[in-house]
């Protein structure tokens, strides 16, 4: 299964310096035991996997139509996949513009108006100074 190479050896070497020879047979066990348990785990995936890829092929060759597993995807209303694939008609464009066009110009006209009355209101005069009394 393993071949021992110059890095198993230099491995083992370095592990029996750290912890011992006596900690050796107890960490080989517990080293055994993880590898089992990691191979039995992966060999119940890989059957789990099996036996469901088994059940889709036994369900599609059995009802002689293929089943769609998931829905068709589609986009949101509104995002932008939904505008860059579904682009409205030409008069809703035009008409989006020329409202676009109308509330810039509503906005203008309403700055425009705020800085006349800004520029209208007199600034008041500063008080007089007044010498303090001595």
């Amino acid at each position: 299964m393993f071949g021992f190479s110059g890095e198993m050896i230099f491995l083992f070497f370095l592990a029996l310096i750290l912890f011992g020879p006596k900690k050796m047979p107890e960490i080989g066990r517990q080293v055994a035991r993880f590898l089992g348990e990691f191979r039995r785990a992966s060999n119940e995936f890989r059957s789990q996997i099996e036996s469901e890829i088994n059940s889709l092929e036994s369900s599609t060759h059995g009802s002689g139509a293929r089943q769609q597993i998931l829905p068709p995807l589609q986009a949101p209303l509104g995002s932008l996949a939904n505008r860059i694939f579904n682009p409205p008609p030409p008069e809703r464009l035009d008409a989006a513009e020329d409202a676009a066009a109308e509330a810039a110009a509503v906005k203008a006209a309403a700055a425009e108006s705020v800085a006349i009355e800004a520029a209208a209101v007199p600034e008041p005069s500063p008080a007089p100074k007044v010498a303090p009394d001595a």
